[in-house]
């Protein structure tokens, strides 16, 4: 079964937790050990996993992105969001992560984010437990 997040991001571009609802999918699965594959279905959005203590983390992604200067560069595609497709190209579509005793097995400092890259949208995360 395939399970979806909906996410509403308000900026152009902002990375968004959503390790809380990654885990409540996990507990209601049943699934004591396993994989969970998280997954957007998305060209100008991605899926990470990274530090979810200091919230500066998440901004000096968006910055280290940024100092690429991907939106200086001329390009073919005519919608105006190949920046956008690239830093999705680079982060990625999709992680997983294991789980064990019913809990997705992140470290302590990690959490699942949604990153926009083309926002504001309403965009969609998919969801599923091996």
């Amino acid at each position: 079964m395939i399970h979806t997040i909906t996410v509403r991001s308000s900026q152009k571009e902002e990375l968004m937790d959503i390790t809380g609802e990654v885990e409540l999918i996990v507990r209601k699965s049943g699934i004591k050990d396993g994989i969970c594959h998280i997954y957007t279905p998305h060209t100008t959005a991605a899926i990470t996993i990274n530090e979810n203590a200091d919230p500066t983390v998440q901004r000096d992604i968006i910055k280290g992105l940024a100092s690429l200067e991907l939106e200086r560069i001329s390009y073919a595609h005519s919608e105006g969001n190949s920046a956008a497709h690239i830093k999705s190209s680079l982060i990625g579509c999709s992680c997983c992560a294991f789980i064990e005793k019913s809990e997705l097995r992140l470290g302590t400092w990690q959490g699942v984010y949604f990153c926009e890259f083309d926002g504001p949208r309403s965009r969609t995360v998919l969801v599923k437990i091996l």
